[in-house]
C-alpha cells in the first residue's frame, strides 16, 4: 500500500506548478460546481444532463456526473496539492472529451464557442500528469512522510 501511494503522490520539487495549480484548480472546481449544484450561474446535474443528452452525450445524467464530479473534485485536489497527478489526468480527459465533442467544430476562439480556453487547461492538466504536484502540497507531505 506504501508503495501505491508513493507512486500516486510523487512530484518533483519546485514552485512552478503552485500557480497552475492554484488557477486551474479553481477554474475547475467552479465549473464542476455549476455542473453539479447549480451554482455560480449553472444548470446544476439535470440541466447539464439535459444539454449533454441533447448533443448526443448519452447517458445524459451519468455523463453530466462524471464532468462534473472530475471537475469539481479534480479541480479541489489541484488546489491542495493532492494526488495531483491522477486528478490532472482525469481532468486531461475530460478537457479532451469537451473540447472533441463540443468545441472542436467552432474553431479555436473562445468567442464562437471554440477550444481555445479548453486547450488552455488541457496544456496545464498534461504539464500537472508529468510534473505533479511541486514542492508547497500535500503529496509532497506525504512523500516526506512515507521516506521517515
Amino acid at each position: 500500500m506504501k508503495a501505491l501511494i508513493s507512486k500516486l503522490t510523487a512530484t518533483n520539487t519546485g514552485l512552478d506548478t503552485l500557480p497552475l495549480r492554484l488557477g486551474a484548480g479553481v477554474i475547475f472546481a467552479a465549473h464542476g460546481a455549476q455542473k453539479l449544484f447549480g451554482w455560480f450561474g449553472g444548470y446544476g446535474l439535470e440541466g447539464t444532463a439535459g444539454w449533454m443528452a441533447s448533443i448526443g452525450l448519452e447517458p445524459g445524467m451519468l455523463m453530466a456526473a462524471m464532468a462534473g464530479s472530475a471537475e469539481f473534485f479534480g479541480g479541489l485536489l489541484l488546489v491542495t496539492g493532492l494526488l495531483v497527478r491522477p486528478a490532472a489526468l482525469m481532468l486531461a480527459l475530460t478537457m479532451f472529451v469537451a473540447i472533441v465533442t463540443v468545441h472542436l467544430e467552432n474553431g479555436l476562439f473562445m468567442s464562437n464557442n471554440g477550444y481555445e480556453f479548453g486547450l488552455a487547461l488541457l496544456a496545464i492538466s498534461v504539464a500537472l500528469v508529468f510534473r505533479g504536484a511541486g514542492s508547497l502540497s500535500a503529496d509532497r507531505l506525504l512523500q516526506r512522510q512515507l521516506t521517515q
